[in-house]
């Protein structure tokens, strides 16, 4: 399969679930954001947006899903947002979203590789979060977008799951958890469970693809592209609804991470 026919398919399997998805958090999104200054952002990503002092900066969010990150950081001070997401279904809730609080965020339904030129050097931060990377099959790709969105010395912010976390089943219960996967797999995993991480039920559903990129090859992009490292912290909580009972395991592990870096000219 090629890039376009991967990410096709996930467009497909991402627009299926989205009804489920709305029927568990859409309506209490909504009634949030009718609240001045709500955001569903953590502790952490907060304070990070805030060391880079966010106020009246233009910001990206790549894989925005319905948007509730993007709308979190407009609350926040930042100026012009666009979100960019491959799935119609969550674009069109992302709209939703903006009707009913009026807050003012644009969102474009794109591929993340086709995002148009005219969006180039128009960002000081791009964000990416959960449910983006893993999704996205070239790696190298995803930098060269990044940097032709970015400003001189714009910041890309990641907040994810940790890679290391391949290496295990979310289903396992073991304390500690057993290892199952290699962490230097490059095959991309299919799936067609489903991708009701609120409910974690299962259904027949169409196959996604989803892609291992090693924490070196998060960083080594971020070296290769002029991109200064300027945080990087792992954490022993979960982020992604899937792995969240591995928060007590008695062998800790790395469960998620942040990575803040800036563009060098």
């Amino acid at each position: 399969m090629t890039k376009i026919n991967y990410t096709e398919a996930n467009r497909l399997a991402w627009n299926e679930v989205a009804p489920i998805h709305a029927r568990q958090n859409l309506a209490a999104l909504i009634e949030g954001f009718k609240k001045p200054g709500y955001s569903c952002l953590d502790a952490i990503e907060t304070q990070q947006l805030l060391n880079i002092n966010i106020t009246g900066k233009a910001v990206a969010q790549l894989c925005c899903n319905n948007g509730r990150e993007l709308l979190s950081i407009k609350n926040m001070g930042a100026a012009r947002c666009v979100g960019f997401d491959i799935a119609d279904e969550f674009i069109e809730q992302a709209q939703q979203l903006v009707q009913t609080s009026h807050i003012d965020c644009e969102f474009l339904r794109t591929n993340i590789y086709d995002i148009p030129a005219t969006y180039n050097k128009q960002f000081d931060l791009i964000y990416i979060t959960i449910g983006a990377i893993c999704w996205l099959p070239d790696l190298v790709a995803l930098f060269d977008v990044i940097i032709r969105l970015l400003k001189p010395k714009g910041y890309l912010f990641i907040y994810d799951m940790h890679p290391i976390l391949v290496m295990f089943q979310e289903t396992d219960q073991n304390n500690p958890p057993s290892l199952t996967n290699s962490y230097f797999g490059t095959e991309p995993v299919i799936d067609t469970n489903g991708l009701d991480y609120y409910e974690h039920k299962k259904y027949e559903a169409l196959p996604v693809y989803w892609f291992h990129h090693k924490m070196s090859d998060i960083i080594t992009g971020c070296l290769q592209n002029n991109l200064a490292i300027k945080h990087f912290c792992e954490y022993e909580h979960d982020i992604s609804g899937v792995f969240s009972h591995f928060q007590n395991v008695k062998t800790q592990l790395p469960l998620s991470y942040t990575l803040l870096a800036q563009l060098s000219t």
